[in-house]
């Protein structure tokens, strides 16, 4: 099953999410709708509420694992089944890092993935500024754990390509053509 916005923003609120992640939540959202029906525009076969829903709890597990070391992926992944929601629980589980078996074509997963990496904060940025600040934030000065980090983001930069090879625009499309506000985000405010 797949939440609706409003199921997502009471998920939020049962799991305390903190209200700067929930600003950042629905920012990846957007920019995740965007991608998705612009891409549905030119013929991909996707399911639109899927790309929200993913996008709105893609860090529902966050709070909870503040500080204590637990992989907030995961544990969204479990809330997510938990309530039912089966169908956006992998988006959730590989909004950090993605499985391989990734098809050819965008895919919820991957609009998800990506549309997390664009966003900073609340704020729409280039991969690179937000790899940046993933290095300096998660990276603790360990050579390893940057390069891992670097490693990952690879994936990223491969989906943006994929991506806007699809829109036929370049990756700055989308700071010009985003809409300010989703329906979405004007109901729960």
């Amino acid at each position: 099953m797949v939440p609706a916005p409003g199921e997502c923003y009471d998920l939020m609120s049962q799991y305390g999410m903190l209200d700067n992640i929930r600003a950042h939540s629905l920012v990846v959202a957007r920019i995740a709708e965007f991608l998705g029906r612009e891409l549905i525009k030119r013929g991909l076969d996707l399911n639109i509420d899927l790309v929200v829903g993913g996008a709105l709890l893609h860090d529902i597990g966050k709070t909870a694992c503040l500080n204590n070391g637990r992989n907030h992926a995961l544990l969204g992944a479990d809330i997510c089944n938990t309530h039912g929601f089966n169908e956006v629980a992998p988006l959730v589980a590989q909004h950090v890092i993605l499985a391989d078996d990734l098809p050819g074509e965008p895919d919820a997963r991957q609009i998800v993935y990506y549309a997390d990496k664009r966003v900073n904060h609340d704020q729409v940025v280039s991969l690179e500024a937000r790899l940046a600040y993933i290095v300096e934030r998660y990276g603790f000065n360990d050579s390893r754990r940057c390069a891992a980090i670097r490693r990952n983001f690879n994936r990223c930069y491969e989906i943006e390509k994929t991506i806007f090879s699809y829109l036929g625009e370049e990756p700055e499309y989308l700071l010009r053509s985003l809409p300010r506000q989703s329906d979405f985000e004007i109901k729960a405010a």
